[in-house]
């Protein structure tokens, strides 16, 4: 599972030509999905008018809703000082569950606001040159 974080959805929203060929893969794929962590899509929202919509359109991504326990350990990380709440339920959206076993990456365009032990990789990595 790849989760887009709100500083990803800004640049896919506003056509980075990376993030694209990920959607577009992930359309052709059965295994790669992309989760989007409602939060963040508030966040890609709020930072840029129109980003929710343009994201919304994309058929290749599912959202991630923000439960009343996930959204204690959100306000928790928050009051902890992990950042805001788009980043915090990033986090947690990454970490694993019952449900989602392992720890899943994050793309972001701000990589050095996650803490040690969460797996991000910049949308501008050349890594992910098709």
């Amino acid at each position: 599972m790849i989760i887009l974080d709100s500083s990803a959805l800004a640049a896919l929203a506003a056509d980075h030509p990376r993030l694209h060929r990920i959607v577009d893969s992930a359309l052709r794929s059965p295994f790669q999905h992309l989760l989007v962590p409602v939060l963040c899509l508030v966040g890609a929202e709020i930072k840029d008018e129109g980003a929710a919509h343009a994201v919304l359109a994309l058929p290749a991504l599912e959202f991630e809703p923000l439960d009343a326990s996930t959204a204690v350990l959100v306000a928790t990380m928050v009051r902890d000082g992990y950042g805001g709440q788009d980043l915090a339920h990033a986090i947690t959206t990454s970490l694993p569950t019952p449900a989602r076993p392992l720890q899943h990456l994050i793309l972001t365009a701000r990589p050095e606001l996650y803490p040690p032990g969460i797996a991000t990789v910049d949308i501008d990595d050349p890594r992910l040159e098709p």
